[in-house]
């Protein structure tokens, strides 16, 4: 018994999908399936029968889309308010 793994029409992972295919008795491997399993870490994983290997189907917009750059924490606030004053002060600036 093998596990194969299903994508649609557009050839996208269907996480869902997965099967068990006991190919040792003469069971086939049904369309629109394959035994090579998706790499861990793409965002939309995408089948090419060719190469038989999955790719990365996301555009890099929609992946940094998922990863909002999030406001500085207070303390971050602080500790670049602190750079900056000691840095004034080095340089011998007046506050």
């Amino acid at each position: 018994m093998i596990r194969v793994y299903k994508y649609d029409e557009n050839y996208v992972w269907q996480a869902a999908g997965e099967i068990l295919v006991d190919i040792e008795n003469g069971e086939e491997i049904p369309e629109g399936y394959t035994p090579v399993k998706p790499q861990d870490g793409l965002f939309i994983a995408t089948f090419d029968p060719e190469k038989e290997e999955w790719f990365e189907g996301a555009a890099q917009d929609y992946i940094d889309s998922l990863f909002p750059e999030a406001a500085p924490s207070e303390i971050e606030v602080l500790r670049q308010q602190h750079a900056e004053l000691v840095f004034t002060l080095m340089m011998g600036g007046v506050i």
